[in-house]
């Protein structure tokens, strides 16, 4: 991915840069699901791929409503954040997937205590269902 150097003072001389790709794959979270990695950075942002409610220890989708499940996906989160020496005040963007929107307050309640100030901007929405039956899953972009 090319970028223009945002030191440059004009156009005339601006030099492009290559910012490099990183693959981030934290040592304290549950092995991936698929064939994909954890995070990836690019320049100074951090792409995080969807967290479902697995337990990092056992790799099992924990039990519970949906407030259970929203909290461990965002101690999954957590994680890979904590890895890169970040927090959710450095999250820009998040997708919220949902199986069911009547569940979008209790996930807001938990949602609400690890977002506390300058929100990110997010998206909510329904799918038909997610990957190990999960009733939540959440990705997120942050800001280095």
């Amino acid at each position: 991915m090319a970028f223009l150097d945002p030191r440059a003072q004009s156009r005339k001389t601006a030099r492009i840069f290559m910012a490099t790709k990183s693959i981030i794959k934290p040592a304290k979270s549950p092995a991936a699901v698929g064939p994909y990695n954890h995070a990836v950075r690019v320049g100074d942002l951090l792409f995080c791929a969807g967290q479902i409610p697995i337990e990092p220890a056992t790799g099992n989708l924990i039990s519970g409503d949906i407030k259970a499940q929203t909290e461990r996906v965002l101690e999954n989160v957590k994680a890979i954040l904590d890895d890169q020496k970040l927090t959710f005040a450095n999250v820009v963007k998040s997708t919220v997937f949902l199986t069911d929107l009547a569940n979008f307050a209790g996930m807001n309640e938990i949602y609400s205590k690890y977002f506390t100030a300058d929100f990110p901007a997010r998206s909510t929405i329904q799918v038909a269902a997610l990957p190990k039956g999960a009733n939540v899953e959440i990705e997120v972009v942050a800001h280095f």
